[in-house]
């Protein structure tokens, strides 16, 4: 049985199989091993709610094209849309450039390093200024995505996951002072590979001798299969319209307006008027208030 402080912390023990096992098999990308805050900022960005190795492709691309903070604060906003399209939520683009833009007016084109004035940027919150400041800046910080929090959580506390403030403390003491970029790596690996939601591969994992999850003998009920075709209802959902409108108006020309003609699927015209008034509040299109149904990625 695991004592009460191995409960509430993770062992050092632990932690220095962990990194050994990502010294042998932890995955490879692009983007890591680089320190530049930019790029570990646009790479951190792209990662969010996709798969990391379609955002590991686009990031190479993202970067040619806008190679700079300035360059991406300098761009039109709707070759930024362009150069994200297949990434989806393209809300964090346009905060993206916001935050680009925002850094070069007022930190002189240098990205911040401390995390309360990160966390002030657009769309950046505690899991991505913590990352910037871990990956880019090597403080040794725990950036707690999903994958975090279920490595973490079960190695201190089993399936009961602790409260989000505790796991960030727990996250942030286990991060070795000497290696910060390894150990984020590590762990994120760690979870997308073995330490699975459903069915986790514990006899696999460096950390099952420390881990209160294996250790109580825990199981996870393997996922529920959903009858039907197996296709999901996609072309129902408000997201497969935004992703069409986005999609008209990246196939035309910056300056043109666009007719988005309705209906799109099974979505009538009051769907699609409603879908683009959510898009202009968002900042991600411009509409021609005197033409209905006419819009155009934003240009300034």
């Amino acid at each position: 049985m695991l004592s009460t402080v191995q409960v509430m912390q993770v062992p050092d023990a632990a932690r220095t199989a962990i990194l050994a096992w990502f010294d042998a098999s932890g995955r490879e990308f692009p983007f890591r091993g680089v320190a530049d805050p930019y790029a570990v900022l646009v790479s951190e960005t792209m990662a969010q709610q996709t798969q990391i190795a379609r955002a590991s492709a686009k990031w190479t691309s993202f970067l040619t094209r806008f190679p700079t903070i300035e360059a991406l604060a300098a761009a039109a906003p709707a070759d930024v849309l362009r150069e994200w399209r297949g990434l989806g939520y393209n809300r964090r683009a346009i905060n993206l450039q916001r935050t680009a833009r925002q850094i070069v007016a007022e930190h002189g084109g240098r990205i911040p390093t401390e995390l309360s004035t990160l966390e002030r940027l657009p769309g950046i919150g505690p899991y991505t200024a913590r990352a910037v400041a871990a990956l880019a800046f090597g403080q040794p910080v725990g950036p707690v995505d999903t994958n975090v929090r279920r490595v973490l959580g079960r190695i201190v506390s089993g399936t009961k996951q602790p409260a989000a403030r505790a796991l960030q403390d727990i996250a942030d003491s286990a991060v070795p002072a000497d290696r910060p970029a390894d150990w984020t790596h590590a762990v994120m690996d760690l979870g997308a590979t073995i330490c699975l939601s459903a069915r986790p591969r514990c006899g696999m994992c460096p950390a099952q001798r420390w881990c209160r999850f294996s250790a109580d003998g825990e199981t996870v009920p393997p996922p529920r299969t959903v009858q039907g075709s197996g296709h999901p209802p996609f072309p129902q959902t408000r997201r497969w319209l935004r992703g069409r409108v986005l999609d008209r108006l990246c196939d035309a020309r910056v300056s043109e307006w666009t007719a988005i003609a309705a209906p799109i699927g099974v979505h009538d015209e009051d769907a699609v008027v409603r879908v683009l008034e959510k898009l202009a509040a968002e900042g991600l299109i411009e509409l021609n208030r005197s033409q209905p149904l006419r819009a155009r990625l934003p240009t300034v």
